[in-house]
This record gives structure tokens, sequence and C-alpha cells, in this order.
């Protein structure tokens, strides 16, 4: 048997009724091929945070509008199902069938919220019990839409297929268990000529515990999965081109970049590159997967390819990556000069809040971190403040320029800050695998520095990648 494809198809490709066509069409085009299938859907778009709303409605004690946001979602994959299946040429029964599996789903729902509405408390385990609804509802549908186009296609449970320890909400694959479970669950649907449809971001413990692997995690299933399977490929279906050299919100003119490497994407996809998960191709570079990320829109597009060493290119720069809305913590004490043991109390402090930095610079005295998650930012500076001073600057961007190239030609760091000439630049750090150069300034200055950036290395010399 050759080697499967697996093909991932986020919330906005499977959003409603036309879309599920789109997809339907993208699949059938692939099983032509005659290659394994397994098709990783995600929710329909928007579901995941109905649900988390209702359960933070529940959790407030307001039971009636959790049970309302319940309904809106139950309603609004009735209407996919009616919109796919309900014309004269489909068996009545199809549409019945698929909207009793989304009532039972619903239902289900509606008891846990009843619950948690009357204790006004909500566990990890049971918010990953409501989170993974809409995975579960996403899939039935689309097997059936590919059934429907004559596609011989089989629903696999993902709790069943993908084995997890239980951190909730964030949980980790098992991935001996899993791939013992991919080929109990998954193996037998393909060696049976099915395309097989599973949900997305889900997955159980071994005691059959639902777990969610985080937001963005059904990238990460699809990766997992193809690993498990040793897959030849792993396709990620969006609604963007692939990898741009930035942010298209930003910088009007950005390009795709066709071929790039693991390591470039990883990190493009840590300094804020939205179209993966950062944990996405961790299983897929472990086995040399090839990952390759498409348009729904346009399936006839060449999209990125992510490949283990990349195309070997000789561009200067391979993309630039930003987060906005950060945080810098400045800590600083004179008292801790050169003292054995500061840092190590200034990240306990952070790991005791489960709060992770991106970008971190030292010196002698101070040491300065950013943060792109907040929340448990005052109990860090309380505790902070028993051996340092402690200054916080918010509204603040990690601008990232990312490449295999900046480590082999070290004037390339210095032309990207020269190109910043004039812009106030809060922090400068050089990953230590020499494969990005990160500065940190203020919110309002992003556009104009990555608009110099991208001007300075992928516009300039009449060149799209331009490498002087």
């Amino acid at each position: 048997m050759n080697r499967a494809l697996v093909m991932k198809f986020g919330g906005t490709s499977i959003a409603d009724a036309d879309a599920i066509a789109r997809v339907t069409a993208i699949v059938a085009a692939a099983a032509a091929r005659d290659i394994p299938l397994v098709v990783v859907v995600s929710a329909m778009s928007r579901i995941t945070d109905d649900l988390l709303g209702a359960c933070t409605a529940a959790c407030d004690g307001n039971g009636h509008a959790a049970q309302l946001g319940v309904d809106a979602v139950e309603t609004r994959h009735h209407r996919v199902v009616d919109e796919l299946f309900g014309r004269a040429e489909f068996p009545e029964s199809s549409s019945v069938r698929l909207r009793a599996d989304v009532s039972e789903v619903c239902d289900e729902l509606r008891a846990v919220l009843t619950s948690v509405a009357v204790l006004r408390e909500l566990t990890p385990r049971g918010a990953d019990r409501v989170a993974a609804a809409g995975e579960l509802m996403s899939s039935r549908i689309a097997v059936a839409a590919l059934q429907r186009s004559g596609l011989r296609s089989r629903w696999v449970d993902p709790r069943l297929a993908l084995v997890t320890d239980d951190a909730h909400p964030s949980a980790a694959p098992l991935m001996d268990e899993t791939r013992t479970a991919v080929a109990r669950e998954l193996q037998p649907v393909l060696e049976a000529g099915e395309v097989a449809v599973i949900g997305g971001f889900v997955g159980a413990t071994r005691d059959g515990i639902t777990t969610t692997l985080g937001r963005g995690g059904s990238d990460y299933s699809a990766s997992i999965l193809g690993a498990a399977l040793h897959a030849g490929e792993i396709q990620i279906w969006t609604d963007v081109d692939g990898m741009l050299t930035a942010d298209p919100r930003v910088v009007a003119n950005a390009q795709l970049v066709s071929h790039l490497s693991f390591d470039e994407a990883s990190e493009l996809a840590y300094f804020g590159a939205r179209v993966l998960h950062p944990s996405t191709i961790v299983p897929a570079v472990r086995d040399g997967i090839p990952v390759r990320i498409l348009n729904t829109m346009r399936p006839e597009g060449r999209g990125s390819l992510i490949t283990a060493d990349g195309s070997g290119h000789d561009r200067a720069l391979t993309a630039l990556a930003c987060k906005r809305n950060i945080s810098v913590v400045d800590i600083t004490s004179t008292r801790m000069l050169l003292a054995h043991g500061f840092l190590r109390r200034v990240f306990e402090v952070f790991e005791q809040h489960a709060t992770s930095v991106d970008v971190v610079t030292t010196s002698e005295v101070s040491v300065s971190v950013t943060l792109d998650d907040d929340r448990r930012l005052e109990g860090i500076e309380r505790d902070l403040t028993v051996f340092a001073d402690v200054q916080v600057d918010r509204g603040m961007s990690i601008l990232s320029a990312v490449g295999d190239n900046l480590r082999g030609d070290p004037g390339l760091a210095g032309r990207l800050i020269a190109a910043l000439g004039g812009l106030p630049l809060r922090m400068v750090s050089q990953a230590a695998s020499r494969r990005n150069v990160t500065v940190v300034l203020n919110d309002r200055d992003l556009p104009q520095a990555m608009s110099r950036l991208h001007d300075e290395f992928f516009v300039s010399v009449g060149s799209p990648r331009s490498a002087r």
C-alpha cells in the first residue's frame, strides 16, 4: 500500500454547506490518485468559541444563556445538514440520521452545562468534554458529504485513535500508544480502500477520558496521525495561499514562500505566523514528513512546501513574523550584581505561574523578557518585587526576521538593524540557532518597521527575494 496522504481542513474550510462541497471536490481529486487518504477536520469556524462561551455562561450560573448557546450551535449544524442533504435526490434518512447525530452531541452538552450552572464550577476535564463537541459534529457531517459524493468513506472516532496524557486542556500525545491505536482504528479503513475521516483537536487518555490538544490543535492532530501512519505528506488546507513573506494585513505586497525548512517554519509559527500552530510540525519533523500549506479557495495553487532542509535557497531572509500587544517585563537588581542564581530565581517565578516567555535579553544587573499572555502578570510582578525592581510596558510588538541563511552571513543582522534606523527598538535579540533576529518595539511602529524590512529584503533591487 502506498504511503498515506493526510489532509487537514480548518474551520473556515468547512464553515458552511458550500465550503464542505468544496472540500468534497478537493478530496475526490486526491482520491483519484489512488492513495490512502486521511481527512482531518476542525470544528466549523467560531463553533469552539461559541461552546466555550456557553461554558462561561454556565460557570456564571446563567444556565439559560448556556442552553441558548448550545441551541444556536445545534441550529447551525442542522442548517448545514439540511442544505447538504435536504434536496429530493438524497434519501430523507440521510439528513434525519445526521440531524440525530448532531442532536445527540448537543443533548450531552446540555446535560453537562446544566450541572455546571448549578455548581458554578467547570473542571478542565469538563471543559475539554464540551470543547471537543465541535469536531465530533463537523467530522460526522464531512464523512456523510464524502459518502454522498460517491467516495467510500468511514468516520473514525478521534477519542479511539489519538491517545494523550491527562494535561487538560492542552494534552500531549503518547506516541507509542497512538501508533497502536492508529494501527487498530485507522489502518483497517485505509486497507479497505476507504477515506478515513476524523475530527482534529480531540483525543482521549488511556482511560478513555476526552482531551483536547489546545487551541489550533487540529493541525497538531494531522501531524500526530501522519507520524503514526508514516504518511508520505501532510496537507494543511486553510484560507490563505501558504506561508507568506509577511503578514498581508500589515504588508500589502507580501509574497508566497514556495519552499522552506522545518526549522524556518517552526520559528515563523512561534513568532506569530498564524498559518501553522507552533506544535504542528514537531511530529512531522521527527519523521521527515513534508508538510504542504494550501488554500481551499484556490486548490490549483502550489502552496508552501515545508521539508527537513528547505530548498537550499540563497535568499537573505525567508519571511517576517510578528506578534502584537505583548508585554515587556524589565527585572533589575543592583543588589544581585553578578550574584549566583539571579537568573534562576527570575525564571522560577515564571515557572511557578505557568507562564512562558518569548524573547529574553540580559545584562549584569537586569533581565528583560516578553510575554504574550499577561493573565498572571499581577502575581508574577508581585513575586519578582521580593528581590528586584520591576517595570512593565504594555502595547509592544515582536518583529522577527527568519531565515536559515542568517547563520552563515553575519552581515545580515547588521543590515536588518540598519534598515530600522530611527525607530526606537526596545529589545534586540538573536536566537541561539542564529536563524532569527528579533526586535521588540512599540505597537504603533510595527507597520513601518515591517514595511521597511520587507522592502529591504524582499522587494529591493527589482527582486522579490534580494540577497544583495
